[in-house]
């Protein structure tokens, strides 16, 4: 199969890199194709321009959308920062899921168009699972990504797993959540 990742953090220390480098080796050692688009690497410009709104798309767009085209699974790494996803993540969104490619209307009924394709979604957040229910924010993220976006453009959600506590966290919960990640990777 082809797996897509598309991965947003600054820092390659991170546990969200150990994450992406854990599910690259275990995609790969089971026979999969796997391209990444280190959204901060790669240097993505997050921002719609009016001359992209006017204009049309930029070669960078056409770029990722064959990308996204490519792959079978989608695997979006992120962190929540701010209850939600990094701006760049959030730029990526909006520049490459556009109009026409993502989603279309149809007599005034909206249409996902990359049906048939799978999505993982793996997040690390600050604070605990039970300080995001209590406030309601853990079914709010979820409606945001899950529903608004990936549910709203076709995607078969596989798993949206969050990664709670993490700059307080143990290395044995760390190196149980990359195993956890492995296994995932293994049954892909």
């Amino acid at each position: 199969m082809n797996h897509l990742i598309v991965y947003a953090h600054p820092s390659e220390g991170s546990f969200n890199h150990a994450i992406l480098e854990t599910a690259v080796e275990g995609l790969q050692k089971k026979g999969h194709n796997v391209v990444v688009r280190d959204l901060y690497a790669i240097g993505f410009q997050p921002a719609v321009s009016s001359s992209e709104i006017i204009g049309g798309l930029g070669e960078d767009i056409l770029q990722e959308q064959e990308h996204l085209k490519w792959a079978d699974v989608i695997t979006f790494i992120y962190p929540i920062w701010w209850t939600g996803m990094p701006a760049i993540m959030k730029g990526y969104i909006d520049r490459v899921f556009s109009y026409g490619f993502a989603y279309k209307y149809v007599n005034g009924v909206q249409m996902g168009l990359l049906k048939g394709k799978k999505v993982v979604i793996l997040n690390t957040q600050g604070k605990s699972h039970a300080e995001y229910a209590a406030s309601g924010m853990d079914q709010a993220l979820r409606l945001t990504s899950d529903k608004g976006i990936f549910e709203y453009c076709g995607f078969e959600i596989l798993y949206h797993i969050f990664f709670e506590s993490v700059p307080g966290s143990k290395e044995a919960t760390r190196t149980a959540w990359l195993q956890q990640i492995a296994e995932m990777a293994s049954k892909a």
